[in-house]
């Protein structure tokens, strides 16, 4: 990617972010819009966190990294602490994988 590209996305984002304080007043947008843009983005969200731990280069990216998310996910559910959740999710994937499991 090309300085030029970077920092066209740079501005474009910087754009958007302050698009929203400013049009926030001017802008109404009905209680069922609200509801399916938080839907969208939490749907958006749910899909990243999906392709990030089961691909990796294009394929599956073996069973230790979604289990190591599975447990963060636990963990995080059952409301422990950040670093807790990471070094078990980090553990458990790498456990699995000194193991001999993908």
């Amino acid at each position: 990617m090309s300085m030029t590209t970077v920092l066209v996305l740079a501005v474009g984002t910087y754009l958007l972010r302050v698009a929203g304080p400013l049009l926030r007043g001017r802008i109404e947008v009905s209680e069922r819009a609200g509801r399916l843009l938080a839907t969208a983005a939490t749907t958006l969200l749910t899909a990243l966190l999906f392709t990030a731990a089961l691909t990796e280069a294009g394929g599956f990216a073996g069973w230790a990294r979604p289990a190591g998310v599975a447990v963060g996910a636990v963990l995080a559910w059952r409301r422990a602490p950040f670093v807790v959740i990471v070094l078990a999710a980090a553990l458990t994937a790498a456990g699995l994988r000194l193991l001999g499991v993908p």
